[in-house]
């Protein structure tokens, strides 16, 4: 593993957890940023044991500037090698209602969009000034399926996917790499709250190391769980009505 400083947003559970206890071993600085201060903590003092420095942070990805602001202070502080921007709000929007409410939909479209796009552009800016880096941007499997019970969160992960291809084509010749993940049904907290059916699903720890060794490579797109890359190659052969139809009804 080359990266030597790594930055993981929503790191207190799910993917971000286990991503930090992953990469966590000597001579690696882990700079963990979530919404629980407790919840961080206990994952940091896991990092620790496993010989990494860590150091945890909350912070309000619903305030951009602020956010960038932080990131480029720690950045300033020590270079960041690597930085994940995990971070997002989920959920299924309610069957009775014809729309979401409008706050619930602003929260998701900050926090899963706008954050990791200003987060990617700040270190975008730091990693081609010194011509490396690694930017990984988690979004979804369902970026490529309009979702009726949740309509923004899709849009979200649709826009973070086209952004991860955009900014990686223009970085490239910088020396640094985009990465886009897009999980499947992965067992974290988000995922234990839909209440659809959720196939092929994995633990974090499993995803965790499919996603590390992605990143290794230096992949520009991961998909996890495999079964979901297979599913989404089929459905790419399907009429987009009969998708959309499908979608509907589900």
């Amino acid at each position: 593993m080359s990266a030597r400083t790594i930055l993981i947003t929503g790191a207190s559970s799910g993917i971000g957890a286990a991503l930090a206890r992953f990469y966590a071993r000597d001579n690696v600085a882990l700079l963990l940023w979530g919404r629980d201060q407790a919840r961080l903590d206990e994952v940091a003092g896991q990092c620790r044991s496993l010989g990494a420095t860590a150091a945890s942070q909350i912070f309000d990805l619903r305030d951009a500037a602020g956010f960038a602001a932080k990131l480029a202070a720690a950045d300033a502080a020590t270079p960041i090698d690597l930085a994940i921007f995990n971070a997002g709000l989920g959920g299924s929007a309610p069957n009775g209602p014809p729309a979401e409410a409008p706050d619930t939909a602003q929260a998701i479209a900050e926090v899963n969009f706008v954050a990791p796009v200003v987060g990617a552009h700040v270190m975008a800016d730091a990693m081609a000034r010194r011509g490396a880096g690694h930017i990984v941007l988690v979004g979804s499997i369902v970026e490529f399926y309009p979702l009726p019970m949740a309509p923004t969160y899709a849009a979200t992960k649709a826009g973070l996917r086209l952004f991860a291809e955009s900014l990686g084509m223009r970085l490239a010749r910088h020396g640094v790499t985009v990465t886009l993940v897009s999980p499947g049904f992965i067992d974290t907290p988000m995922s234990r709250k839909v209440i659809e059916p959720k196939p092929f699903m994995i633990t974090a720890d499993e995803a965790a190391v499919v996603i590390a060794r992605g990143i290794a490579a230096g992949k520009r797109v991961i998909v996890v769980p495999w079964q979901f890359a297979v599913l989404r190659a089929l459905s790419d052969l399907l009429p987009r009505a009969l998708v959309r139809w499908v979608l509907s009804r589900a």
